[in-house]
């Protein structure tokens, strides 16, 4: 069996996506949740989204323009990155259950549509040729990527203080969500 799909793959996605702004995202998130509802919500997020787009070659992503998401994520990154601000140490948080697995998912899924890694999956898959080990590969990368991430953002938590990590995620995704919509107006 050939390998070289699985491996070109890997090693692709891998380095386009160390230090990406999903990556950043998984970081930001592992700050405040759950580090298995993160990694779960990614990896189910990055399935959707780069897996399926490797299987079967674009045709979800046909069905969305570009701009209508990258205007959508603006909004939804804004939104949270303010409503991070304003939360008060004693509001509701989203630390445990199915709200850190879905917020991940759903910040994930949205970091990803259209990015370059779910074109590359495309790509990799039609000129391989080989869409099960393209996925594979893929699938591999974003595992190591999203662990890493995971693990840099809990282990921050613990030597930074909570203030400056509640400021910095908020700044973090204001920012890419003004991106987001820099690039959907333009």
């Amino acid at each position: 069996m050939d390998l070289t799909p699985l491996l070109t793959a890997f090693s692709f996605i891998l380095l386009a996506e160390l230090g990406d702004k999903t990556q950043m995202t998984t970081i930001a998130l592992s700050l405040r949740s759950s580090p298995w509802h993160v990694f779960l919500g990614s990896m189910l997020a990055f399935f959707v989204v780069d897996g399926m787009s490797a299987l079967f070659g674009g045709t979800l992503l046909s069905f969305l323009p570009s701009e209508l998401v990258s205007l959508c994520s603006g909004i939804v990154f804004i939104a949270l990155g303010i409503l991070s601000i304003l939360r008060k140490d004693g509001d509701v948080k989203f630390e445990k259950g199915e709200v850190g697995f879905l917020k991940a998912f759903s910040l994930v899924t949205l970091m990803e549509l259209g990015d370059k890694t779910q074109l590359a999956s495309i790509i990799l898959a039609v000129e391989l040729g080989s869409p099960l080990l393209v996925l594979i590969g893929v699938m591999l990368a974003f595992s190591i990527i999203t662990a890493t991430g995971i693990l840099l953002g809990s282990k921050l938590l613990r030597r930074i203080p909570e203030t400056y990590i509640k400021i910095g995620a908020s700044i973090f995704f204001i920012l890419f969500g003004a991106i987001f919509i820099f690039h959907a107006i333009t």
